[in-house]
Order: structure tokens, then sequence, then C-alpha cells
């Protein structure tokens, strides 16, 4: 860490001003004039990723990660997808406030990515300040006494919908290798997941289920509906899931078109099973079904997802080897 600080102080290598200012090659729509050297860091991780805190022309900070070692560009295309699919769901006027991280992959084992502060659940989780509960680290961070379940709206809305539209869409996508540690969630509500090294269905770990939603994800909405639960925020959450799924389906074709697109374009899950890319993500579209069978089948997956028993016992296993590790 101290290297990485007097590498940046040294005016020699440019970073600590910047003139004049240069456009973000992760986000040219951000112009930085240096970075904030005794705020970067060092991640205890196997391939030390570097965290800069550049400074932009307002002087606000914009956190970015350097990664060698990775191969980034599923990483980049799976947001790239989530993007589009943000799109399409705003078209039809469905604000379930994803907030795709920026990605850009330098070459075939660098890169770099926007930090978004937040905290992965398994951290939440397994801190007595929040009593293991989501909804108490959304109560602390957005207290409302007056709210029903003692947060803000706004914070209880993000989440919410958050959580329904990433459900959604790592579905659709047959994003694997889901545990607490890369399930985030932002101070104001906002859920999201990191990390896509796994997809079109491909999971290192045994008897993975279609879709990640744990208890304690339901348990940040107020628990399950019921009528001695009359605060609880997840039928609503069910609701965003049928109507993003639904509105998903209707564009269906772009999306398999993008994907038979990239056929040859070297990602590593798609290059696996090239001709079989777009029939499995066209597989959980389901466009055999009519909408109302297809909005019954997405109920089922929810209650497979929170009922099932492995995936507990597999990020408990995971929990265990990464406190081991530390």
């Amino acid at each position: 860490i101290q290297r990485l600080k007097a590498f940046l102080k040294d005016k020699e290598n440019e970073l600590i001003e910047i003139k004049p200012p240069l456009p973000l090659p992760l986000d040219p729509s951000v112009s930085i004039v240096g970075c904030f050297p005794e705020d970067s860091n060092v991640f205890k991780s196997t391939l030390l990723p570097l965290l800069v805190n550049f400074k932009t022309t307002d002087g606000q900070k914009y956190p970015v990660i350097f990664k060698t070692g990775d191969d980034l560009r599923q990483d980049q295309l799976v947001i790239q997808i989530i993007t589009l699919m943000d799109r399409l769901l705003l078209k039809e006027n469905l604000d379930l406030r994803l907030s795709p991280y920026k990605i850009l992959a330098t070459s075939t084992s660098a890169g770099a990515v926007q930090f978004v502060p937040s905290a992965p659940l398994a951290s939440i989780i397994s801190s007595t300040k929040y009593k293991g509960s989501l909804l108490e680290y959304l109560r602390k961070n957005n207290p409302d006494d007056a709210a029903p379940l003692g947060v803000r709206k706004e914070a209880i809305d993000n989440y919410v919908r958050s959580c329904a539209g990433y459900c959604v869409i790592t579905y659709l996508l047959g994003v694997g290798d889901r545990h607490l540690d890369n399930l985030l969630l932002s101070p104001d509500g906002h859920f999201f997941h990191a990390d896509f090294g796994y997809i079109l269905g491909r999971d290192p770990k045994p008897f993975a289920p279609l879709m990640k939603l744990s208890q304690e994800m339901v348990e940040g909405m107020g628990g399950p509906t019921g009528p001695s639960n009359p605060h609880s925020k997840f039928g609503e959450f069910k609701q965003y899931c049928f109507t993003a799924f639904t509105t998903l389906r209707k564009s269906s074709n772009l999306i398999l078109n993008l994907f038979a697109l990239m056929q040859d374009a070297n990602i590593p899950d798609i290059k696996l099973e090239p001709d079989k890319a777009v029939l499995k993500v066209k597989e959980r579209f389901k466009l055999e079904m009519g909408e109302e069978e297809a909005i019954a089948f997405f109920e089922g997956l929810i209650s497979d997802s929170v009922s099932a028993v492995m995936p507990v016992v597999i990020d408990r296993l995971h929990g265990f080897v990464q406190h081991w590790r530390a």
C-alpha cells in the first residue's frame, strides 16, 4: 500500500496532477485532473487489485479498481447486457433502480472496474452492528421511525426493485457462482451483483439454484408476505419480478441476436460451446409459454430459490473458507 501511495505521489508518473483534464477511459463522461494518493489501497485478494481514487474536475472522488490476472471481457459483456436490459425496462416505464457499474477490459488479463461503495451481504449478516440482518443495515443507514419497516421509503424501494431486477437478469443470463460475498448492498439500498466469471448456467458449485434469492434477502424486505406480516414488501418484489420477466421476454429476439453476434468473440463461457450459447439463453426465456404460464413458472422459481437448502449449506461452507483464508 505504501509503494502504491508513493508511486501516485511521484510527479514524474503524472498522476498526482493531470493537465489538461483527461476523459477517464472507464467513463468518458467524467474528466479527471489528478488523484488522491492517501485514499488508495491494495485489496487482500489473490491478484492484489489496486484501488485508486481519481479527482474529477469538480473536486469529487471517482474510485477505480485496477486488476491484472483476470479476463474481464466476460464481465464487461454481462454489464453491457444488464445496461441494455435496464434500458428496455425503462422504455416500458419500469425503473428497477439497477446500478450496473462501469467496467473496461484493457487486455485479456487486465482491466479497470468502477468501485461502488457498498458491503457484501456476507459481511452485513456477520456483523453484530446490524444484528445479522439486512433490514437492520437499511434501518441504520436510512432511519425513519414513521415508516412501517423503520426504513426511509426511497431506500426500501431501491432495495426491493433492484433485488427484483438482478434476480430476473442473472437468471436469464445463467450467472453462476453466486454467494453472499459477491452480492452487494449500498447504504442507500441499491442491491447488485459482482463477479461474472460464470454465465450461461455454468457453476463451480454442485446443486446450484437457477436463481439466487436467499432467505436473508427476503428478510431485508420485511420477510415473507402473510396476515401476520402486513408491512412486508415481498409481494411487491414478486410483482416487479413478474413484470420484468414478461417485459424482457418481449425483447428476447434482440438479446438472443446479441449473443449470436458474440459467438466468435472469444468470451470464455461462450467459446466453450459457441453453438449452444443462444439456445441456453433462449431456454430460460420460456418462449413456448404464454404470459400467465410464464408468471406461474417464475413464481415457482422464487419459491424454490427461497426454500432451497443446498445453497444455504454452500454459503456457509464458502464463508468458513473465506474466514479461514483471512
